[in-house]
C-alpha cells in the first residue's frame, strides 16, 4: 500500500537560528495509523538508517496524532538496552501506567485516597490505604501481558506501542522466545494493543521479520520510512539567505550534499551551521571542511582505536568497495603485521563490526554504517598497507 506523503513546515518567520528548522508530517503519522486500524493485531515496521528522523518522528509526528484518536503512545529505544529488551519495553508500560494512576500533585492524591473518618466540621482526617492489585508477574513475558491489559483498562483506550531498534530483540541468547512472547501479546491483546517498530539495521529487520519459520515471520508490515526531502533544505537555504543577505546556498548542491552525508537532518543542519560560520555557500567544500575539523577527525579515530588493527583493515577494504571475502583482500590484508588473514578470520570480523555499529548489510552488500566515516576511511587508507591510518 503506498503512502503518501504529507508535509507541514516549521513557520520560516518564528526561526531564530537553525536549529529551530524542524519539518512534521502528520500525514505520513496519519497515514500509519490508518494502517494499524486496518489490521488489528499487525504491526508496522519502520525500516531507515540510523540518524535519519525515525525518533523524531515518532515523538513529534505518530505520538501527537495516536493522542489526538484516544491512544496512548508508549515508547521504548531498545538500542539503548540491548541486553533486556523486554525488560526494557516492560519498564516503559509500567513507567506509563504509573503516570496514569498516580497523581502529580499532593491534592490529587488526597483526592484519589479513600476516607476512612472525617472529625468534626473536616478538621481531621483518616486516610485509607489506597486499594491494591495483586502483584505483577516476575516473568517478563507474563509481566508484558498483564502490564498492556492494566494500561489499556486504565487509559481507558488502545495503547500505541512504540519499539525503537526492534531488531536488537533478534540479538540477545534468548532472542526467539522474547519475539514469540511479543508476538503473542500483541495478537492476543490486539484490541488492546497497537504497535509501530522502527529498526536501522536492514539485515536484522529482514531476519527477524522474514525468516521462514521465525516467530516474528510475516508478521509485521515493512515500510520504508521516507528521507526527508526538498521542503527541509529550502527551510536551511532560507534561513542561510536570512544570515548572510545576498547569498544563496544552490538546491543542487544541498540534494548532492545531503544524499552524500546519507540523508542525515541534524547532520546537514550542522554542516550548513558550519557553513554560515565560515560565510561560504559551496556545499561540498562545506562537507569537505566538516571531515577535516578536528573534533570530527577525532571521533572517527576514537572509533577506529576502539578495534583492533585487522578490524580496522576490515573496515578500510569494506569503504574502498573490496568485496571482503575476495583473495584479493585477502592479500590486502595480509600486509597488516601479524594479521595472517582467513576467510573465517573476515568473517568473525565483520561480524564483530556489526554488533560494534560500524558496518552493516543490506541488498547491495556489506558496507560502513556511516557514509561520511567510509568517505575518510577510503581517502585515509591504503590498498598497499590498509594500516596505520594517520
Amino acid at each position: 500500500m503506498a503512502i503518501a506523503i504529507f508535509t507541514t513546515i516549521h513557520d520560516n518567520e518564528a526561526m531564530t537560528t537553525f536549529d529551530d528548522i524542524e519539518v512534521r508530517r502528520p500525514g505520513i503519522a496519519q497515514a500509519y495509523l490508518a494502517l494499524l486500524a486496518a489490521q488489528p493485531g499487525r504491526p508496522l515496521a519502520l525500516f531507515a538508517p540510523r540518524r535519519v528522523g525515525k525518533t523524531f518522528f515518532l515523538d513529534h509526528d505518530l505520538a501527537p496524532k495516536a493522542k489526538e484518536a484516544g491512544m496512548l503512545p508508549v515508547y521504548a529505544d531498545l538500542w539503548l538496552h540491548k541486553s533486556a529488551p523486554l525488560e526494557a519495553v516492560n519498564h516503559a508500560l509500567e513507567e506509563a501506567l504509573d503516570d496514569l494512576r498516580v497523581p502529580r500533585s499532593h491534592l490529587g492524591k488526597l483526592a484519589k485516597t479513600p476516607v476512612k473518618k472525617i472529625g468534626a466540621l473536616g478538621a481531621s482526617l483518616d486516610l485509607g490505604d489506597e486499594p491494591q492489585r495483586r502483584p505483577l508477574p516476575e516473568s517478563a513475558a507474563l509481566r508484558l501481558d498483564a502490564l498492556v491489559t492494566r494500561l489499556a483498562r486504565q487509559h481507558k483506550g488502545q495503547v500505541l506501542l512504540m519499539l525503537d531498534e526492534v531488531q536488537t530483540l533478534g540479538e540477545v541468547p534468548d532472542g526467539v522466545s522474547l519475539i514469540a512472547s511479543l508476538r503473542a501479546v500483541l495478537h492476543k491483546r490486539r484490541e488492546d494493543v497497537a504497535a509501530v517498530f522502527t529498526g536501522s539495521s536492514q539485515e536484522g529487520l529482514a531476519r527477524l521479520m522474514t525468516t521462514a519459520g521465525a516467530p516474528m515471520y510475516q508478521f509485521a508490515q515493512i515500510i520504508d520510512f521516507p528521507f526527508l526531502g526538498d521542503e527541509f533544505l529550502r527551510l536551511l537555504a532560507a534561513h542561510f539567505s536570512k544570515v548572510h543577505p545576498g547569498k544563496t546556498l544552490e538546491m543542487v548542491e544541498l540534494r548532492d550534499g545531503f544524499q552524500r552525508i546519507g540523508f542525515k537532518p541534524a547532520l546537514m543542519r550542522d554542516v550548513v551551521k558550519a557553513m554560515s560560520a565560515e560565510g561560504i555557500t559551496d556545499v561540498a567544500r562545506g562537507i569537505d571542511n566538516y571531515m577535516a575539523s578536528g573534533h570530527q577527525v577525532a571521533i572517527w579515530r576514537a572509533l577506529l582505536n576502539s578495534v583492533d588493527a585487522f578490524d580496522q583493515g576490515v573496515l578500510v577494504v569494506v569503504a574502498k568497495g573490496q568485496p571482503p571475502l575476495s583473495q584479493a583482500t585477502l592479500e590486502t590484508l595480509a600486509t597488516i603485521p601479524g594479521s595472517k588473514p582467513t576467510i573465517s578470520k573476515v568473517r568473525s570480523s565483520i561480524e564483530k563490526l556489526k554488533r560494534n555499529g560500524l558496518l552493516s548489510k543490506n541488498a547491495g552488500g556489506t558496507t560502513i554504517d556511516d557514509p561520511l566515516f567510509a568517505e575518510f576511511l577510503s581517502k585515509k587508507g591504503s590498498m598497499g598497507l590498509a594500516l596505520p591510518i594517520a
